[in-house]
């Protein structure tokens, strides 16, 4: 597995045509905070929990990226901060994924003194392409 930051990510699927991103973050997160817009490069993001609301592990979540990827495919995987994607990542490892990237700051980055995210990190910060629900 690869740690690459946002722009890195945005770049590199910018640049292969066959690379995908998957949004491992909850449904909650995707409504409430946003999700990256790949279609200035003619993507969509992929879609899928590594976990629930409730911390339920999502047991079909290898099966649902192989539907859409070989094991060599370029996968780069994000969350809100990069713990989760990084844990994505090495499940997808386990499972004989070889060309895998854990976007490191995320979607929305750590927080900041006051408690606030997106402030001095994530792809929201970096002015990357995302949209509101």
């Amino acid at each position: 597995m690869k740690e690459v930051t946002p722009q890195e990510a945005f770049a590199a699927l910018a640049a292969d045509e066959t690379a995908i991103l998957v949004d491992c973050r909850n449904r909650a997160e995707w409504i409430y905070t946003g999700t990256p817009d790949l279609s200035s490069i003619g993507k969509k993001v992929v879609f899928e929990t590594l976990v629930d609301e409730t911390g339920q592990p999502n047991e079909a979540f290898v099966s649902r990226i192989s539907e859409i990827a070989t094991p060599q495919t370029s996968i780069f995987v994000i969350c809100r901060v990069g713990g989760r994607s990084a844990n994505a990542c090495q499940l997808l490892a386990a499972n004989g994924y070889s060309n895998l990237h854990n976007v490191t700051e995320g979607f929305e980055g750590g927080v900041d003194e006051h408690g606030h995210r997106a402030s001095f990190e994530g792809w929201k910060f970096h002015q990357l392409p995302w949209c509101q629900s």
